[in-house]
């Protein structure tokens, strides 16, 4: 197994930094290999710490009497020069918990009230977005939403448009645009079972 022997920081951002690790591979050679993360101090690197606390949250919520549209954003993305469809998420502040971390995103980036449903673990753990490139770890949280859509929450940089989609519109989404990973793939079930969240119940 490949051993880390230094850790340096090439950036200082408040939200994202990039550093590099130098060591040797698994046959004795130097290695350097460069990781984004958003720990704030280098000992809050997951290659450091051995702890994966979740960075954010991601939100999975329905919407509607019938419970049969799925809140959506379509978001505009520096790294893409365009807008991607993605589910509601957000960064985890320090000392608070990802549940209420997903509350306050949800209303944040859309105005709806968001009321996670109690889920095992295993479901709602934090899981790792992109592993060759960063150590960041989100949770999913699944619920239901209410109340009227709004924007007067978002922040200046952020440009975001809110979808409620029901399902001829997540298979338009699907075919017709640019979706996030980690969306598309929970999309596809809604899209397939008539109780989207049944497998919680595993």
């Amino acid at each position: 197994m490949a051993e880390i022997k230094e850790i340096i920081r090439q950036t200082q951002n408040k939200f994202l930094n990039m550093f590099e690790f130098r060591g040797k591979n698994k046959v004795g050679n130097d290695f350097r290999y460069f990781v984004a993360s958003r720990a704030a101090k280098d000992e809050d690197l997951k290659a450091v710490s051995g702890v994966n606390h979740p960075d954010g949250v991601i939100m999975y919520a329905l919407y509607g009497e019938k419970k049969d549209r799925v809140v959506l954003i379509r978001q505009y993305r520096y790294p893409l020069g365009n807008f991607i469809y993605e589910f509601p998420a957000g960064l985890v502040e320090k000392g608070e918990d990802y549940r209420e971390c997903a509350v306050r995103e949800m209303h944040e980036e859309t105005g709806l009230i968001f009321s996670p449903v109690d889920a095992d673990n295993m479901f709602e753990a934090p899981r790792f977005t992109t592993a060759g490139l960063t150590d960041e770890s989100c949770c999913m949280v699944y619920g239901y939403a209410s109340g009227e859509p709004s924007r007067k929450y978002l922040e200046e940089g952020e440009e975001i448009q809110i979808i409620l989609a029901d399902r001829d519109e997540v298979r338009r989404i699907l075919k017709e645009e640019q979706v996030a990973l980690m969306c598309a793939y929970q999309l596809m079930h809604f899209l397939a079972d008539e109780e989207p969240f049944a497998f919680l119940n595993i």
